[in-house]
């Protein structure tokens, strides 16, 4: 299970020209779900999404600059978007291997209790729609990125 996790400003998801999730400021959450995942790596990853501290403290910022607060310590939104081109074996050759992606049904009920469990754990949590053509808008706010494997 790999996520790729974005500070955001903004982000949204549209299917045919209808969005279907978008939030504030927070993290856009780009899943990619391979075969082996269990839902003992959903839980850790989303135990890590929700606590990985990212965003700076604006009107107390500590000393060095870091940043100190996850996003729910600010109350901040979670966009999660299936993407299985993240599982992608890109070490050799010039076309990309899913030889460990996880087959769609499995994908799509995987998902589905991730982001039910996400749910369950924060209170603004928006979706893709699983295996759609999504166009994903977002700022990313820094930028601030970091892939996150299980």
């Amino acid at each position: 299970m790999r996520g790729l996790i974005q500070r955001v400003s903004h982000a949204l998801v549209e299917v045919d020209d209808q969005i279907v999730g978008n939030i504030d400021r927070g993290i856009l959450l780009l899943l990619g779900i391979e075969a082996s995942d269990t839902a003992e790596q959903s839980r850790k990853l989303i135990n890590k999404v929700l606590n990985y501290r990212i965003f700076p403290e604006k009107e107390c910022s500590d000393e060095s600059g870091r940043m100190n607060l996850s996003v729910k310590d600010i109350g901040g939104g979670v966009l999660v978007v299936s993407q299985f081109t993240l599982v992608a074996d890109t070490k050799k050759g010039l076309r990309p291997g899913f030889s460990s992606a996880a087959k769609p049904d499995y994908a799509e009920r995987v998902y589905a209790e991730f982001v039910e469990l996400m749910r369950a754990e924060h209170s603004s949590v928006a979706t893709g729609i699983f295996a759609a053509d999504m166009k994903v808008s977002l700022c990313n706010d820094g930028p601030v990125t970091f892939l996150l494997d299980f």
